[in-house]
């Protein structure tokens, strides 16, 4: 069985929005460095920050929230205690109801990723948990995090 081809790491160039995420001393596992589930959670952390500083969502009350449907992680180098962890965050595709995020994680002021995925989230009512539409501001939010060509 052939392994997938290994994309190679995502450059600051790549992103125009980064988000600061300090690394905490409960993020570093017995081998030193930041454990891999943690990165997930920076993903997560970035993203969601981003919607409350936009006024996009309010976690605790807003109607419409996001919802994770998938996610993944490719990592290049390690991350450790007390880094300073720059998340470049920018729209990779946007469907009707779903915005898939390429999102890299840059050491202190490195130029190139120690860890870059992707993070799918689906915009759903909060209480039926159904998909709605993304409209209005927050599809214009989205676009603007769209690569240019």
């Amino acid at each position: 069985m052939n392994a997938p081809a290994r994309s190679r790491p995502l450059t600051r160039a790549d992103f125009s929005l980064f988000r600061p995420i300090p690394t905490r001393w409960l993020d570093v596992d017995i081998y030193g460095h930041v454990n891999n589930v943690v990165y997930l959670s920076y993903f997560d952390t970035a993203v969601n920050g981003w919607y409350i500083e936009q006024g996009l969502m309010d976690p605790a009350s807003s109607e419409l929230v996001f919802l994770v449907v998938e996610t993944g992680c490719q990592y290049f180098a390690e991350l450790a205690f007390p880094d300073l962890v720059q998340a470049g965050i920018r729209v990779a595709a946007l469907g009707t109801s779903s915005v898939r995020y390429d999102i890299a994680l840059f050491r202190n002021d490195d130029a190139t990723a120690a860890a870059q995925g992707q993070f799918v989230h689906v915009q759903v009512d909060r209480t039926d948990r159904r998909p709605r539409p993304i409209a209005g501001d927050r599809r214009a939010a989205f676009e603007a995090l769209l690569p240019r060509p």
